[in-house]
């Protein structure tokens, strides 16, 4: 099978390479998918390049963890599943062999069923940004008549959360650092955008709130909003966070419990099985509304992964960057 790789960590495009490798053959419970689209993510690029210290997994890593295609084979154990489309999630995770290349085999579970209304570019969306959002969401505990802050609200998750969020009834709030990003997240269904470059973002939320501050934090960066928060924050609040810049964060603890902030981090890789099917299931009810918004910022060849990678790096794409496989 023609697959992407690379057997060293480094740039983009000095590391990774384009090349056969051999078919997989699906085993007991598992499913062997053929890729129609493979989902670049920040954590590919990171992985990718070694940062946090994190080593080479393996001699040779095909990279990315969100795809989406068709069953084509079914190893013992499994129903015929043959020819279902499906998406796929954690397809990297623990294991070297990722979504970028034309053949994937994984645990049976991993391939969710498509609806038949999106495209394979948008399935391969749903496994990392879509399912961070929903497990964010619902660990807030988001609902009607609350007050939720979207950090980086152009960023894939984020642009998610902001629907998912204002599906359930909630008042968004959302910071983003330029006018094209504030359009991107308003779109999204974005009541108030603050641009954090502009404004004082403590400031304008508590004009925004009456002074009371918000329910939640979905939150992209902890390292870097920590300082924010007893700006922001209403008594009893809580901060769902799923990403950060720096290993290490500074903030008020005093004053977090003080006013009984709740602080839930989780890393959407290894939620729970009970949690994962929760939010799978939430999801694909989501799903089936059409007008949910699946931001495709660019779509690529396999060929061009070099790209793809340098692309999400510089946070410059508005929405998810998405390989294709013919």
């Amino acid at each position: 099978m023609r697959a992407a790789f690379y057997r060293r960590q480094g740039p983009a495009s000095e590391v990774l390479e384009i090349g056969e490798q051999p078919t997989p053959v699906p085993g007991s419970g598992e499913v062997r998918v053929r890729v129609r689209a493979s989902g670049v993510n920040p954590s590919d690029w990171k992985v990718r390049r070694g940062d946090f210290g994190r080593g080479l997994a393996a001699p040779l890593v095909i990279p990315h963890s969100d795809g989406a295609g068709e069953i084509d084979r079914v190893g013992p154990g499994v129903s015929d599943r043959v020819g279902a489309r499906v998406w796929l999630w954690n397809g990297q995770w623990k294991r070297p062999f990722g979504t970028a290349a034309e053949y994937i085999v994984l645990p049976s579970e991993q391939a969710v069923p498509l609806p038949d209304h999106l495209s394979f570019s948008q399935g391969a969306c749903l496994g990392i940004p879509a399912l961070t959002a929903m497990h964010a969401v619902r660990t807030a505990g988001i609902g009607a008549q609350s007050t939720a802050l979207v950090s980086g609200g152009a960023g894939s998750v984020a642009n998610y959360a902001i629907q998912f969020a204002k599906h359930l009834g909630a008042t968004v709030l959302t910071t983003v650092s330029s006018d094209a990003k504030a359009v991107h997240a308003s779109l999204a269904g974005a009541d108030h955008v603050v641009n954090y470059r502009t404004e004082d973002v403590g400031e304008r939320i508590k004009t925004l709130t009456g002074g009371a501050g918000v329910d939640s934090v979905l939150e992209v960066d902890l390292s870097g909003n920590a300082k924010t928060y007893p700006a922001i924050l209403r008594p009893h609040a809580t901060v769902v966070v799923y990403g950060m810049n720096a290993n290490e964060t500074t903030f008020a603890s005093l004053w977090l419990m003080q006013n009984s902030i709740s602080l839930r981090l989780f890393l959407v890789y290894d939620v729970t099985p009970t949690e994962r099917a929760a939010d799978i299931a939430a999801l694909l009810e989501r799903l089936q509304d059409a007008r949910t918004i699946h931001t495709i910022a660019r779509e690529l060849p396999l060929e061009r992964i070099a790209e793809a990678h340098d692309l999400v790096e510089s946070r410059s794409a508005l929405g998810n960057v998405i390989l294709t496989i013919d």
